[in-house]
């Protein structure tokens, strides 16, 4: 569908940006876009659970979840649509490929705002917004191809990317159940376990291939 492998990615990205932007601008807007589990159990307004995944707080929070998503989401659609030889048996033909990573994204932002849905839907107040369970689910994506590929953080920290994996749903998990800084890690959590289990779903070949890639090209 599209001659090169990043096309999907620019696009989430592009219109992310725009949305945020005009949500920086028009608070009215903002109110009517975000995860509202209130809203959309008591009005119907289930449309928030994919929108809220397009709307920031503020430009650094944009920065940082579109940096991530920068750096991860085109190895998954590139991995996805057969750009690396190395995974070509489990990437889709090329008029889909573009369609799976796109709905992946897509669902994987309204699975991961599920539980505050469940768990919020008679809390008025309760509100939540960004991209960060989909650019989590992309991530964790990079990590079932590669399991021993090294991410640096802050651009100088290198840990091998299962290990960060682990410890960023550990941390998720301890950060959920504690609260009280207005993160919604609980999204983070889910999005990052749903796109590679759908993709598995998809592609069941891909977990012997990460049992293998974590086995036999272990650094230690």
């Amino acid at each position: 569908m599209f001659d090169q492998p990043f096309f999907v990615t620019y696009i989430i990205m592009g219109i992310t940006v725009l949305v945020s932007y005009l949500c920086f601008n028009d608070r009215a807007l903002f109110e009517k876009l975000k995860h509202s589990p209130y809203q959309e159990s008591n009005n119907g307004e289930y449309y928030r659970l994919i929108t809220a995944g397009f709307v920031h707080g503020s430009w650094i929070h944009l920065g940082v979840n579109m940096f991530v998503f920068y750096s991860f989401g085109r190895f998954t659609e590139a991995a996805i649509s057969g750009y690396y030889t190395s995974f070509s048996e489990y990437a889709f033909a090329p008029a889909i490929a573009p369609l799976v990573y796109l709905a992946l994204y897509l669902l994987t932002i309204v699975i991961a705002n599920i539980p505050t849905l469940l768990k919020h839907k008679d809390n008025p107040h309760y509100g939540a917004i960004g991209a960060s369970g989909a650019v989590s689910g992309a991530t964790f994506c990079y990590i079932l191809y590669l399991p021993w590929e090294k991410i640096y953080l802050y651009g100088i920290i290198g840990i091998y990317s299962i290990i960060a994996g682990v410890a960023f749903l550990f941390y998720s998990q301890y950060a959920a159940k504690k609260g009280g800084d207005n993160i919604d890690h609980t999204a983070h959590f889910y999005g990052a376990i749903a796109m590679p289990i759908m993709l598995i779903a998809l592609r069941p070949g891909l977990i012997g291939h990460f049992i293998e890639m974590l086995t036999t090209n272990r650094p230690f």
